[in-house]
């Protein structure tokens, strides 16, 4: 086994660590236990406002299209500053001028309303669950996701959920991509961040704390790395828990 995988004995006592900090925070993780078992696993549970684009579908694989070819996907924030206005495709078109000032505010009102058909704010609770991956000597981040009322959502749903900045990211590394098995402990549909990859991005930090003598909680650290890809923020009081500041030195002579 390389110097850079996670045993089990290591994984729970960084679990531990972890545990300790979040009961400081109140940050909301625990360690949850299988009855008649020696395993479990961590489990945090959290509510979330999130946009959901709603044009875009993801197949199974985690590649995406367009459910529209003419409209889905275009009008981003980004893309609406740099587009001319004057937008059409199934009843808009793209115009380099408007010479008149009625037809660009009938053009705006038309994107305006595609994008709010497009884009949907709502509350979801999210449950993620950190077990051992014993295949890849590494933790493995399962997780799903239901509406207030208990609805469950799909595997489109939850990529339509995934922030824009980490879609591409994740549709680009397949093996590491959001995909859906059964909890190897529970018995359940969960979604997982596939675990193959870990070892790759996680070996150049801890080397590096390795070589600057540093601590570093396997764990906390590769969670602040995959969580925000499926919603999941690592407040950055962890790692002054783990490294706190030296006392300033006493003013008083010895």
């Amino acid at each position: 086994m390389s110097s850079c995988s996670l045993d089990e004995g290591r994984f729970r006592l960084c679990c531990q660590l972890l545990l300790q900090q979040s009961d400081q925070m109140r940050d909301g993780w625990s360690w949850e236990s299988i009855q008649g078992s020696e395993e479990g696993y961590l489990k945090k549970t959290s509510l979330r406002s999130v946009v959901t684009d709603t044009s875009l579908t993801w197949d199974q694989d985690g590649s995406s299209s367009e459910s529209d070819p003419h409209t889905s996907g275009l009008f981003g924030p980004e893309q609406l500053e740099q587009c001319p206005l004057g937008v059409e495709g199934d009843g808009l078109t793209m115009k380099s001028d408007m010479d008149e000032d009625d037809e660009e505010v009938s053009t705006l009102m038309e994107v305006s309303t595609l994008m709010e058909s497009e884009v949907s704010n709502q509350v979801l609770q999210y449950e993620y669950h950190i077990l051992y991956s014993c295949s890849y000597g590494a933790p493995a981040l399962y997780f799903r996701v239901s509406t207030l009322e208990g609805r469950s959502l799909s595997l489109e749903e939850v990529w339509s959920c995934v922030h824009p900045n980490f879609r591409l990211r994740l549709q680009q590394s397949p093996l590491n991509t959001i995909t859906q098995q059964e909890h190897p402990l529970l018995g359940q549909p969960f979604f997982i961040l596939h675990p193959c990859r870990t070892e790759e991005f996680m070996t150049p930090v801890l080397q590096a704390a390795r070589e600057q003598h540093r601590p570093v909680n396997y764990i906390l650290t590769w969670l602040s790395v995959v969580g925000p890809m499926v919603g999941l923020d690592v407040p950055l009081k962890y790692s002054t828990l783990l490294h706190p500041e030296p006392s300033p030195p006493s003013s008083e002579p010895d």
